[in-house]
């Protein structure tokens, strides 16, 4: 009798044999038929696990130090040392996760390993239907009682719309901001040709005033993960599921695909008042950097602000583009010499969350809100 060795079917020996071949092809057939249906089926419910069922979690061991009704005031590192580091992440669809994404690459986490010894992040909250009309500046003044609760007088780095947040509060109590790192902030919202200030300068405010109707006095986070899928649709649409699909048995993948989507899946909703207020006024206006915008009562004049500042622009960013983040430089009183302007690889995700950037460019940002 004829041998085998170990782990072959007895059919591979047959094959040489015609008679056996339409028993030798079916048995092929039907044994890559269940590894197919085994991934398609691996494929469907890790689609579901991510769109349905993964909630985002920031990364790093924090205490809530503040509850407040528009967000969560966070606290990493030890908290007496030294001027306390902010970090203002974005009010802008997404979860402060932006800042605390993942362990081995989270902005928080770097700020910390590169001498920064308290940091802070503010976790804004989802509207709420009664926070529907809340503006700016209950936002602002939020942002003041974070700072007054840190002591006082903080630097403070704004992330994309955080970022313009930041220059408001800077611009409005200067004493209050050791020093200023504005990152992928869309501070002249004139400037550069990006896709955002098209749009927001193409499409009548009634267009995102029938938005908030929609809501019901909210601009509701999935109408804003629509748009931003829009802007790249063969990537979110086809592309996205088509690399889940090639590396469904990649569990380093699936990992690191879960962490990302559970964040970009789950957007916040907005006041609808305050995102109104912020497309006319910001982004149709640009009334910041023309120093006519009213915060907490008064005009803010971004040329009161004379601490120390970082202007970081990614080189791609589609969505903050880098003259809109760099020009600031013309507007802020901080004498010339006091302000750095660096623009990097990547785009505007990759600017708080990318790995590259994260290693190569925030140590050095970290080093220098040390020196200050």
């Amino acid at each position: 009798m004829t041998k085998h060795p170990a782990g072959k079917s007895s059919t591979h020996s047959t094959l040489g044999v015609p008679a056996f071949w339409p028993m030798a092809m079916a048995a092929a057939l039907a044994e890559e038929g269940a590894e197919l249906y085994a991934k398609n089926l691996k494929f469907i419910e890790e689609e579901i696990k991510i769109n349905e069922e993964l909630r985002p979690r920031l990364a790093t061991r924090n205490e809530v130090r503040l509850e407040l009704r528009t967000m969560r005031l966070r606290d990493y590192g030890k908290p007496g040392t030294g001027i306390p580091t902010l970090v203002d992440a974005p009010y802008a669809g997404h979860t402060a996760v932006i800042a605390d994404y993942h362990r081995g690459q989270s902005l928080v986490e770097t700020l910390l390993a590169s001498g920064i010894g308290h940091v802070a992040l503010t976790d804004w909250k989802t509207a709420s239907e009664d926070m529907k009309d809340l503006e700016v500046d209950n936002y602002l003044a939020e942002l003041v009682v974070a700072i007054d609760d840190l002591g006082g007088r903080v630097n403070l780095v704004g992330l994309c719309q955080g970022g313009w947040m930041a220059a408001m509060v800077a611009a409005r109590f200067p004493a209050k901001v050791n020093a200023l790192v504005l990152a992928g902030a869309p501070i002249d919202t004139d400037a550069g040709d990006g896709p955002i200030k098209r749009m927001a300068q193409a499409s009548p405010l009634s267009f995102y005033q029938d938005l908030v109707a929609l809501g019901g006095g909210l601009m509701r986070g999935k109408f804003m993960l629509q748009g931003w899928k829009n802007m790249h649709p063969e990537e979110h649409y086809i592309q996205q599921h088509i690399d889940l699909y090639e590396h469904i048995d990649d569990p380093t993948y699936l990992a690191k695909e879960e962490t990302f989507e559970s964040w970009y899946e789950n957007p916040l909703d907005l006041p609808g008042r305050w995102y109104l207020q912020v497309i006319k006024e910001i982004f149709k206006e640009n009334r910041l950097a023309k120093g006519e915008f009213v915060g907490l009562g008064r005009k803010l004049d971004l040329g009161a602000i004379a601490c120390p500042a970082y202007l970081l622009a990614g080189a791609a960013d589609d969505i903050t583009t880098p003259e809109q983040v760099l020009d600031a430089a013309k507007y802020l009183g901080t004498p010339k010499e006091r302000i750095v302007r660096e623009t990097v690889p990547g785009g505007h995700i990759g600017l708080f969350m990318g790995a590259r950037t994260l290693t190569e460019h925030w140590p050095k940002i970290a080093r220098w809100i040390a020196a200050q």
